[in-house]
């Protein structure tokens, strides 16, 4: 083993969300010296090719959206040119950059010594880290923590699957496709479809089953794979695909072959991109875990229980490596525990996370959000006699002036159990339902029941005040 070239504290394999803020509360409010390696850009998945970049895509797609809902107001927007979606991929990478300084400066600022480069464990207190120019730092540390996140998944059984791209492509876009086939049934491709659809794509969503958002509850499940449809993209369901290949006719374009429930002795589509959303898996390929003794699920996600620790002593891990919840408010709450937990003093030895009610949301099109059990969930814990359902479905004002056709749904589900009908789940669809649900999910975390909703005087008119009418 090289000489040890430097020591600390803490070193952090990692640096998106939850390992910065584990970091950054370890060294800049408790003092431990600190390291913090990343390879990639600061920042991990949600700030350069996650949540951050999706969001403000969706935005775009949004005033797509608006624009195309004016003339029902009676505005008459004419377009002088096309979206030019080029110069928005530009300044959006821009943005992304800006906020790449904004997290080094906050590293500096929290002293935190910060390597880019490469690490893999050589026992459990070693690292090595290879630097950007080929050189090498062995680290020594009294703790460790793993927090390298994940990457997308691809298929390896379908010929030419390597034609597409992934989400991390998806911002790599520098035109619009003419027409896009996505393969997946998660929020990651339900939201890309939307944005796609919305700024201009004929879109294609390829699902193996009936519906998407198989994890979230029913109601979501039906009611936005109907307003999918309605709003013009086309659902394959029961679908697979057995081989993508070059166009050799027309540069540029592609040729899927797949099966589905209306083409289920096979048929062809050609496209100009494809987008697999099939799945994460962690970054863990070189990370020397076996080195250490770390141990991992048959899935490869580092195994760590409910205060981060995993299988080793001295050595931790948090976020999208360890699959539990993978959001980046989840890491970087867990991140903060943690780094009270291991530096921040006795009143802290029992710091984590509650991983319950963590409220989740879904920037479709509509929105959709999500906290607590599902409908099936919490008949299968508590019985179907012991819960009661409170929902309603109804047409927003927003679109009082449109024509039925254009007409989006909202739909809201509460789930009660017990006679004091303590709230433990909420489902909500509509417009404003990321910001509506923030509010909400503070209600639920405090274990609010139906009366207390009861209790709240509505604010008129809302689609928020529903939730507080809910016969």
């Amino acid at each position: 083993m090289a000489p040890i070239s430097k020591e600390c504290d803490f070193l952090v394999i990692g640096g998106g969300s939850g390992g910065l803020a584990c970091a950054r509360r370890a060294s800049g409010q408790w003092g431990a010296k600190t390291i913090a390696v990343e390879s990639n850009r600061l920042g991990g998945t949600c700030v350069n090719v996650g949540c951050v970049p999706k969001k403000v895509t969706w935005n775009a797609a949004a005033i797509a959206e608006t624009l195309h809902e004016a003339a029902a107001y009676g505005f008459h927007v004419k377009e002088t040119a096309p979206f030019d979606f080029k110069t928005f991929k530009h300044k959006r990478d821009d943005y992304i950059k800006r906020l790449n300084g904004i997290y080094e400066r906050n590293l500096n600022n929290d002293k935190v010594e910060y390597l880019h480069g490469r690490a893999h464990l050589l026992d459990k207190n070693s690292v090595e880290v290879v630097m950007d120019d080929g050189s090498k730092e062995t680290i020594r540390a009294k703790k460790i923590l793993i927090a390298t996140g994940g990457h997308a998944n691809t298929p390896k059984h379908i010929p030419g699957a390597d034609l597409g791209i992934t989400s991390d492509g998806f911002f790599d876009l520098e035109t619009l496709p003419k027409r896009v086939a996505l393969v997946g049934a998660g929020y990651i491709a339900v939201e890309m479809a939307g944005m796609f659809h919305h700024l201009g794509s004929e879109t294609h969503l390829f699902i193996r089953h009936d519906t998407f958002l198989r994890a979230f509850d029913p109601m979501i499940q039906e009611t936005i794979v109907t307003e999918y449809e309605r709003q013009g993209i086309h659902i394959h369901r029961n679908s697979t695909q057995s081989k993508l290949e070059k166009d050799p006719s027309n540069p540029g374009w592609m040729k899927l072959h797949y099966t589905d429930k209306a083409s289920p002795d096979g048929a062809t589509m050609d496209l100009d991109c494809l987008l697999w959303a099939i799945g994460r898996v962690p970054e863990v390929e070189d990370l020397g875990l076996n080195k250490a003794g770390v141990a991992q699920n048959d899935r490869g996600h580092i195994i760590a229980d409910d205060y981060q620790n995993t299988s080793v002593e001295n050595i931790y891990a948090l976020g999208d490596v360890c699959g539990k919840i993978e959001l980046t408010p989840v890491a970087i709450a867990a991140g903060r525990a943690l780094g009270n937990r291991l530096f921040g003093g006795p009143e802290f030895k029992n710091a984590k996370l509650d991983y319950t009610n963590i409220p989740s949301v879904v920037f479709a099109h509509p929105e959709v959000g999500s906290i607590g059990m599902t409908e099936p969930e919490a008949i299968e814990k508590y019985g179907k006699e012991n819960i009661k359902i409170y929902k309603t479905s109804f047409t927003a004002m927003y679109y009082a002036m449109m024509d039925p056709k254009d007409k989006a749904p909202t739909s809201y589900k509460v789930i009660c159990h017990g006679e004091d009908e303590r709230i433990v789940g909420m489902h909500i669809l509509g417009s404003g339902s990321s910001e509506m649900l923030q509010g909400f999910g503070v209600a639920v975390r405090m274990g609010a029941r139906k009366r207390d909703l009861d209790n709240c005087v509505a604010i008129h008119p809302t689609s928020a005040e529903e939730l507080v009418t809910l016969k």
